[in-house]
């Protein structure tokens, strides 16, 4: 992501990263700890959803910055090749 003027796409990135870093390590003390395996993939399922909201978050950011500059330098094929490409591996 890149950094523009205005920081607040990034400072939500790194907010939510933030959280999920707390959140695995939450799992990791319920591993540890031996809680409930249903409570456990409960939470896996919670940080499999934060994880995929900041995917969805860079890959607005990128649509909105990159893509729009790739439209100004005439490079819209490109540009659209590589975000369908990243979307792939993205979805997986």
């Amino acid at each position: 992501m890149q950094v523009n003027s205005d920081n607040a796409p990034k400072e939500d990135v790194m907010r939510r990263l933030k959280k999920i870093e707390g959140q695995v390590k939450g799992l990791q003390r319920m591993v540890d700890q031996d809680k409930y395996c249903v409570d456990i993939l409960i939470q896996i399922a919670a940080v499999r959803a934060a994880i995929n909201k900041v995917g969805v978050l860079i890959v607005e950011s990128h649509s909105r910055e990159c893509l729009i500059r790739a439209v100004e330098e005439n490079r819209q094929d490109e540009s659209v090749d590589e975000l369908v490409s990243v979307l792939a591996k993205f979805m997986k």
